[in-house]
């Protein structure tokens, strides 16, 4: 890797430190992809990130942050084309910040995140040498979400949009299809659209705060194909949206139901806390890993369900369970992986603070006539220690405590009680590779636990964001 030289149009100095300063072109080859997405080169030594990068690639970059041991920089020209490097699907992959890998081929998106996971347990785990399992691919790069929220606004000609943000702003890119949604969603995103505009309803500016219609979600079904469309507004009164709605359920045979959430606050949050039904239902039903599932407009769901069934199958398999073992599942959520195992375990417990999660888990187990899971409300960190008011035997631990925590990963007072208690095994799902790493070192460095296994899986293809699950067992 090298600089320019001083003919270059991208003309810098010739000294080493000279070059190595906001402004300069430098060239580098791109070695790897970062978290955020960004391609990972260096130069005399020190990283550079760059983004819309391709591993193989040799760029010409402008320097446009510069610290001491690295650089953010710009993409000016590519010099030397990476075999890896695709023409994207969607027209709009160079603006729009939905994607950030629709040039990356997928091969090499799944090394990079095979990568990501790797380096993090080595590097912040403190492990060496881990026992990292060759990454799940998804069964469909393209068309793999079950769920799309697009934020609305309208162009200077007054016309609606809706689409997603452009990379770092908020600028809107308009869209009519989605290569990465499930495809049978984008005839309602281009025809929804224009009946919003037809019925003249006013659209949210978030700069203004004026306005009312904020975003629009659809959601569906991968294996029943049901479909349910959320219009989140900022004030409750939508003129005739009763009579739209009952259009939309006659145009679209798979619509089940229409629903209005009520988001009145200035915030980057997309839903509000009340949801009302305008006509149909207020769920829709799918089908994950042998269960029935009922699914509402703000619950959380996995968005690329084959690949979680793939996960869920793996984590099964891994524990070899005999029907005698009792799971305790933390941060269950409505019990996407709660149910499936419950049908493969003794008892099954899930810990889930938010109470409209934990009445839709309970209702899913009655759905699948599952009666040997319990979901309880309230915090893991103030749950996990009082296991036995829970239906746990007294004097009983669990076998397997299942851990699925937001991107932050758990508060030292769950690793706390975790060592503590010292279930047999512990499975931890994480959507972070850096704090799934410090938290697995944690519990490691207690003694009881040793890093058995690591299964790095690919959620969500053409983006940087990468699953893994890691499972401890107790030594002795």
């Amino acid at each position: 890797m090298s600089a320019t030289n001083g003919q270059n149009k991208y003309a810098v100095g010739d000294r080493q430190d000279e070059n190595w300063q906001q402004g300069c072109a430098i060239e580098v080859e791109i070695e790897d992809l970062s978290d955020t997405g960004d391609g990972v080169g260096r130069y005399e030594g020190r990283v550079v990130f760059v983004p819309d990068a391709v591993p193989g690639d040799r760029l010409l970059v402008r320097l446009v942050r510069v610290k001491p041991q690295y650089a953010n920089g710009k993409l000016l020209e590519v010099l030397e084309r990476s075999p890896n490097r695709i023409r994207p699907h969607c027209i709009v992959a160079d603006k729009c910040g939905g994607c950030q890998w629709q040039s990356v081929a997928y091969s090499a998106q799944l090394q990079a995140k095979q990568n990501l996971v790797t380096q993090a347990i080595a590097r912040i785990g403190g492990i060496e040498n881990p026992p990292v399992e060759t990454i799940l691919p998804s069964p469909s790069p393209f068309g793999y979400r079950n769920k799309a929220t697009y934020p609305l606004s309208r162009s200077a000609s007054g016309n609606v949009q809706a689409g997603y943000y452009e990379k770092n702003s908020h600028r809107l890119v308009n869209i009519n299809q989605c290569p990465v949604q499930d495809p049978r969603l984008n005839p309602l995103l281009a025809e929804v659209k224009q009946d919003i505009q037809d019925r003249g309803w006013s659209i949210y500016n978030e700069t203004e705060h004026r306005g009312n219609l904020r975003h629009l979600a659809l959601q569906i079904g991968r294996r029943t194909g049901q479909i349910l469309l959320t219009l989140v507004c900022a004030n409750r009164k939508v003129m005739d949206i009763e009579a739209q709605a009952e259009e939309w359920l006659s145009r679209y045979p798979d619509l089940v139901g229409v629903c209005l959430n009520y988001n009145p606050h200035r915030t980057n949050a997309i839903l509000g806390e009340e949801t009302h039904c305008i006509a149909g239902q207020p769920y829709f039903l799918d089908e994950f890993a042998g269960v029935q599932l009922q699914l509402r407009s703000d619950t959380f769901f996995q968005v690329n369900p084959e690949t979680a069934e793939v996960l869920l199958e793996t984590i099964a398999s891994r524990l070899d369970l005999q029907g005698t073992e009792r799971l305790v599942d933390a941060y269950c959520g409505i019990g996407t992986f709660t149910l499936p195992l419950a049908k493969r375990v003794q008892q099954a417990i899930g810990l889930e603070i938010n109470p409209a999660a934990i009445a839709i888990a309970q209702e899913n187990a009655r759905l699948n006539g599952l009666t040997n899971v319990s979901f309880h409300e309230g915090s893991v960190e103030k749950l996990l220690p009082q296991l036995e008011t829970l239906g746990l035997p007294e004097g009983e631990k669990p076998d397997i405590v299942l851990l699925d925590p937001p991107r932050k990963g758990c508060d030292r007072s769950v690793l706390d009680t975790l060592i503590q208690i010292a279930p047999k095994r512990i499975v931890y799902i994480s959507c972070k590779p850096a704090t799934l790493a410090r938290d697995v070192k944690i519990l490691c460095d207690s003694g009881i636990y040793r890093l058995s296994f690591l299964q790095p899986a690919d959620f969500f293809p053409q983006t940087s964001h990468v699953e893994a699950v890691a499972i401890l067992v107790a030594e002795g």
